[in-house]
């Protein structure tokens, strides 16, 4: 279906062009949320009359939407989730946990400005990006964490999920001293009890 573009829509084009896209994304998302206009001639002759206030209307709202980020980017929101020793999430943190997350700190976000490309399912500090307008994205800070002290720990550039490998890996096995004059395979004296003997016959 072609279409007339109603404000600026990534990897599609700008306000006022005509693209061709599919007939699904246009009739249940572009149309209905007014992001668009069916390319017929009695809507293109609509838009031309309209473009002065259309183009003054969204540059006003971009304009608010840069204020706004500037209040928001950097932005670091703390959210402490149950987690496995692997760091692992017991679920997940989604664009709903995030947009509330922000709203606790006094900012204003529709989860539907939350860009993220999946859940976020492990601890550790994410970058997450807020589309406040077409033209305006702003970056914030999600730090995912088993308690506010892991979280602090995060902030202040501690890699916990390194730190829980190495601590995994010490908890998985363990090291003994190499004995040269030991058969492979053989056990260390102090586990079969001739450490005592050899003791003897030593001091025999």
């Amino acid at each position: 279906m072609d279409i007339i573009l109603l404000e600026r829509i990534e990897s599609l084009g700008q306000i006022g062009d005509v693209v061709s896209v599919r007939d699904g994304y246009a009739r249940n998302f572009l149309l209905p949320q007014k992001k668009a206009l069916r390319a017929n001639e009695a809507n293109k002759r609509v838009f031309e009359a309209n473009r002065e206030r259309l183009e003054a209307d969204n540059a006003e709202r971009r304009s608010d939407a840069a204020k706004a980020g500037e209040k928001v980017a950097g932005t670091e929101i703390v959210l402490i989730r149950a987690a496995s020793n692997s760091g692992q999430l017991y679920g997940s943190v989604n664009v709903r946990d995030v947009a509330q997350a922000l709203a606790e700190k006094g900012h204003a976000v529709d989860k539907r400005q939350v860009v993220m490309g999946s859940p976020i399912k492990t601890i550790g500090l994410f970058d997450v990006t807020i589309a406040l307008h077409p033209e305006v994205r702003i970056i914030i800070k999600a730090n995912v964490a088993r308690s506010d002290d892991e979280a602090e720990l995060q902030s202040q550039g501690v890699d916990v999920m390194a730190q829980m490998a190495d601590e995994q890996r010490d908890v998985a096995g363990f090291t003994e001293a190499h004995d040269p004059n030991r058969e492979p395979g053989e056990l260390p004296p102090e586990m079969t009890g001739d450490e005592d003997e050899q003791d003897g016959e030593a001091q025999a």
